[in-house]
């Protein structure tokens, strides 16, 4: 159950038509780190399943003043990405593109999997949030 929140911090109860595991979101239409935990672990288990090395996500960047960026380790890398602030939308692109730049991928592969993972994301944006036309 969700604790109550407060209207001042900008965020919201999802509305009576959300549907059964709704989250609270922002009014805005930005994500939260709810939203953000959800999202990693889908594109983490879609970019497995391509075969591909699976990055891990944190929010927000170490770097000051950046919205997203990478580290990269000897298994792998860590995509951080800003998430307060930003449409829902744009987080998620830049989740996606973590992938494609962790694994090195180029044009056509690159496009392929960035549908793929788009497609994935789609299958289950959340219901609090509006859609990208």
């Amino acid at each position: 159950m969700t604790s109550p929140l407060r209207r001042s911090s900008g965020i919201v109860p999802p509305g009576p038509g959300a549907g059964p595991g709704a989250v609270a979101g922002p009014a805005s239409g930005s994500g939260t780190t709810v939203h953000f935990t959800h999202a990693a672990r889908l594109l983490a288990r879609e970019a497995r399943r391509l075969g591909l090395v699976a990055p891990g996500y944190r929010c927000p960047p170490r770097v000051v003043g950046v919205q997203r960026s990478i580290r990269r380790h000897p298994t792998g890398a860590v995509v951080a990405v800003l998430v307060r602030g930003r449409p829902w939308a744009a987080v998620v692109a830049d989740m996606i593109e973590g992938v494609v730049v962790a694994n090195r991928l180029t044009p056509p592969v690159a496009d392929r999997v960035r549908t793929e993972l788009w497609a994935a994301i789609g299958h289950e944006w959340p219901a609090d949030l509006p859609r990208v036309a």
